[in-house]
């Protein structure tokens, strides 16, 4: 290399430490290292854009580079004329080369002809002058969607990207002056500035049309081509749009309206000030933030009434205010006729939310010429930035919105939201049965959203009663309204029973009528059947209402009541669909389950309920499901939660503020029908039985009937295990059984409750069988406690459950029925009955004992019409008597022959 007089060569060992970023370091003649501190700053001392060395990343014999930067220091501009660059060895002269290569090219704006444009970004053509273009655009500021418009501007001398664009002695500056007073556009100009003086010129008036060099002062005349220049690469950048009105050649003067300036503002600027033009703003706009105007709106009812109602037509009056200055009415509409998005308020400006003015302004004009009611104002879709609520905090949050209501309007609205202070109603005289507080509580915020002509969803926690409340609200309906309309229950198959028992126990003056099974009326006979025998309920099932439909959607209910409403849950299926083709007077959906959290549930339910409220599911599932299950949204958790409130009931045995006062223990029975199969078999077997039973002596009459209730009791639970038949999959399995279906989606619904059950058993196939079915249904691996299992064993498995390590615990009521603490339940299913109540409370004794800090549930289950019904009646019965007579299963062999007879038929089932 030939070396220049005076000029210092370092000898430098180059290499890339890692994609686009080389490490420097320096050798002295003898290969020594040399301290970074005395040779890298030197390289810098020309160049800005480091402000001449100072912002280094030095190591202790060490210099990293980005490649961009790399190749500026070794360009003429930037280089240091008296230091030359030499590879120490040959590793780092391949490198050098390479770098040198791609330098020669690097400041010529002809490298941007070889460019061409992808997905993924750009090349040019030579991978380090790609990736040096990239670090260089970047640290400019310049995003990537904008770089290929900027090409224009890079081939007519905009690269190299420089830090400043003058033209000699003076500057082409680029200026933005907001509306004089009084007026609304704004004004985009070039003019130029010098060192010896800040002010920007700008042609005389009579000037502004002609060419720049004619418009320039005698003075910078010399400086013509190079403004010219300058211009026309700030015209490549700036939208065509805003200079169609400037006149070609001249310097830049055109008025801009505010819509023009936000897009000047939004995608010209920055662009112009990464690449270095010189540009001049009014000081107010670079703190400028975006800005709403406060508004207050306060909502009366015309009605001279004291109490509000749905029907109410609202009165409002609109105040708005921005910096603590009032604006009028009519000021804002004519802020929105002219679409203004930069406001002077005073002495201050404030950009604006155009689209905020239209929809405030639309909400006016609703709001005024709609006759807004109260139902209006509760259930419009109104805009997110137009929340109505009671709760101060939520005010807080948002104090640009205030909502105020005269207090006749507030006490309504709370009425609906929390519940309280609702309208007392007498509990029907015919009601069998002394409602606790909160179940009246239930039956008249039923009765007020019946008044009020909302539908209603009474989501109680399991075993606080939702049965008894609708029976009572169906009860004093029937007393207080003058049509004798039917109301109609839909609940799942295995319910079925329980509904006709406890509507019998609790209402014994209602007129039931079963619409199930394959001999039920349809059609025009049932039609005609309503209209003569006017029956007080229609009791069906899920399964019906979906093969019925046709001939249900024409009655004209008074009630349409969802027990375990979640069954609709799969909108799409037959089944949703028909229950939700059904009207009534009155939507009552119920649920044990937490339908918060369960959003297609949810809306599946409230269509149902009060239909169109939530909107189309598509739309629904825009505004809830996907921002709340995808991006867990705060906001749209607590704006679906103020909309569903009104309509939603829950409370749960945890809440104190209840103070609910439930007893420590409850008991109920959970009737369950025979299937068809089950009832065949179970008729066939009595037949056969009794007929062998006259034939035998008294001894071994007894054993037979021992047997026999045995065989029963397993036929009960399920066919399977009477005919010792291998288990099919669950599905299956469990449309032969309802008791079988029962026991599986209670225990589910106990444990997506986050509670946990003992299932007790005295049939090792039965408790196999229901193994079978968590398994393959829910997935959930359920430990049964048998006589087999070693002590070891016992104790583990009731280690493991207290631990929580699992929610459902299936028991040999033999093997498990005493000696365990199991406190960690409290619910407690006895899947098929014993004939001795004390083996059965002993049991049950193994979650209700000291220890036990939860409310704990019983849940017995019968099979309707069967032997497990008469003898549950008869221990009942004889509870009263001798605790010896039922201590065994003596009193059972003791029966006469017509006793054992009417014990064993088969009750017909209505």
């Amino acid at each position: 290399m030939l070396q220049k007089p005076f000029s210092q060569t370092i000898s430098i060992n180059l290499h890339e430490t890692q994609q686009g970023y080389y490490t420097l370091t320096a050798e002295n003649e003898s290969g020594g290292i040399l301290p970074a501190e005395q040779w890298a700053p030197s390289l810098f001392f020309n160049y800005a854009p480091n402000f001449f060395g100072m912002q280094l990343n030095l190591q202790e014999d060490a210099l990293t580079l980005p490649l961009a930067e790399l190749l500026d220091v070794l360009s003429p501009p930037y280089r240091h004329p008296f230091i030359e660059l030499a590879p120490a060895n040959e590793a780092s002269t391949k490198v050098f080369n390479g770098i040198q290569e791609a330098r020669a090219k690097w400041s010529d704006a002809a490298l941007w002809e070889q460019a061409t444009f992808h997905e993924q970004g750009f090349t040019l053509g030579n991978e380090l002058l790609t990736t040096a273009a990239q670090q260089k655009l970047a640290l400019a500021g310049i995003q990537q969607e904008d770089i290929q418009t900027l090409v224009p501007f890079f081939k007519n001398g905009g690269w190299p990207l420089q830090q400043k664009r003058m033209s000699g002695a003076v500057k082409l500056s680029l200026r933005l002056s907001e509306p004089a007073e009084d007026e609304e556009q704004w004004l985009l100009e070039t003019g130029l500035t010098s060192a010896s003086s800040a002010k920007l010129w700008t042609p005389a008036v009579k000037k502004r049309a002609l060419p720049i060099a004619e418009a320039l002062p005698e003075k910078w005349k010399q400086e013509a081509a190079n403004l010219v220049q300058v211009q026309q690469q700030m015209l490549t950048i700036l939208d065509p749009e805003l200079m169609r009105t400037q006149p070609e050649g001249a310097f830049i003067y055109t008025e801009l309206t505010d819509a023009q300036v936000r897009q000047f503002l939004q995608h010209d600027l920055s662009k112009l000030q990464a690449l270095g033009f010189d540009m001049i703003l009014p000081a107010w706009l670079k703190e400028l933030k975006q800005s709403k105007m406060r508004v207050q709106v306060s909502a009366g009812n015309t009605s001279t009434k004291a109490v509000a109602g749905l029907q109410d037509i609202l009165s409002f009056n609109w105040q708005f205010s921005m910096n603590d200055e009032e604006i009028s009415a009519e000021q804002f509409k004519r802020l929105v006729e002219e679409k203004r998005e930069f406001v002077r308020v005073g002495n201050e400006w404030f950009r604006m939310d155009a689209n905020w003015l239209q929809q405030m302004r639309e909400l006016m004009e609703q709001a005024e010429e709609e006759n807004w009611t109260v139902r209006d104002l509760l259930f419009r879709e109104l805009p997110e930035t137009l929340p109505i609520s009671l709760d101060e905090e939520s005010a807080e949050e948002d104090p640009l919105f205030v909502f105020d209501m005269q207090q006749s309007l507030k006490n309504y609205i709370t009425q609906l939201q929390d519940k309280k202070g609702l309208p007392a109603v007498e509990t029907p005289t015919t009601l069998q049965a002394e409602l606790r507080p909160y179940q009246q509580q239930g039956f008249e915020w039923l009765s007020f959203m019946r008044e009020q002509q909302f539908g209603a969803c009474l989501a109680d926690d399991m075993g606080l009663g939702k049965t008894i409340q609708l029976i009572t609200y169906i009860l004093s309906t029937v007393a207080t309204t003058e049509h004798d309309k039917p109301t109609l229950i839909v609940c799942p198959t295995s319910v079925v029973g329980n509904w006709q028992k406890e509507i019998a126990r609790f209402a014994p003056s209602l007129n039931v009528h079963t619409h199930y099974g394959s001999k039920r009326l349809k059609e025009d006979e049932l039609l005609q059947f309503i209209k003569q025998e006017k029956p007080h309920i229609l009791l069906s099932t899920y399964g019906m209402v979906t093969q019925d439909v046709d001939t249900l959607e024409r009655i004209d209910w008074s009630i349409v009541a969802l027990d375990e409403a979640q069954n609709i849950k799969n909108i799409h299926t037959q089944q949703s669909r028909s229950v939700r083709r059904l009207r009534g007077e009155h939507h009552i959906a119920l649920t044990g389950t937490p339908v918060e959290n369960r959003l297609s549930e949810l809306w599946a339910i409230f269509d149902f309920i009060h239909k169109g409220y939530l909107g189309s599911f598509t739309k629904f599932q825009e505004q809830f499901i996907l921002p709340i299950e995808r991006d867990d949204s705060e906001v749209k958790k607590r704006i679906l939660r103020a909309k569903i409130q009104p309509f939603l009931l829950r409370r749960t045995k945890r809440d104190p503020e209840l103070m609910l006062n439930l007893p420590e223990k409850q008991e109920t029975h959970e009737f369950c029908p025979l299937s068809t199969e089950q009832a065949a078999l179970y008729e066939g077997y009595i037949a056969d039985t009794l007929a062998q039973i006259e034939e035998l002596s008294g001894f071994e009459k007894k054993g037979r009937i021992l047997k026999m209730l045995g065989k029963l009791k397993q036929l009960c639970n399920h066919p399977a295990l009477y005919l010792k038949e291998p288990f099919e999959d669950a599905e299956t399995m469990l449309t032969r059984s309802v008791k079988v279906k029962r026991i599986v989606e209670l225990a589910a619904t106990i444990v997506d409750a986050g509670d946990r059950c003992l299932i007790f058993t005295q049939y090792i196939g039965m408790g196999n069988l229901l193994q079978h079915c968590f398994s393959e249904l829910y997935q959930l691996d359920v430990p049964f406690l048998t006589g087999s299992m070693t002590k070891q064993q016992r104790d583990d498995l009731v280690e493991a459950f207290q631990a929580g390590e699992f929610p459902i615990f299936i028991l040999s009521l033999k093997a498990g029925g005493t000696g365990l603490n199991l406190t960690a339940a409290n619910h407690v299913l006895h899947a098929d009955r014993w004939w001795n109540p004390a083996v059965e409370n002993q049991a049950t004794d193994r979650a209700y004992r000291i220890g036990q800090t939860q409310f704990v549930q019983v849940h017995k289950f019968v099979t309707i019409g069967t032997i497990e019904e008469k003898i549950n009646k008869i221990i009942e019965m004889k509870s009263a008597l001798s605790e010896e007579l039922i201590q065994s299963s003596k009193w059972l062999t003791e029966l006469t022959d017509e006793e054992l007879s009417d014990l064993l038929t088969l009750d017909a089932i209505h």
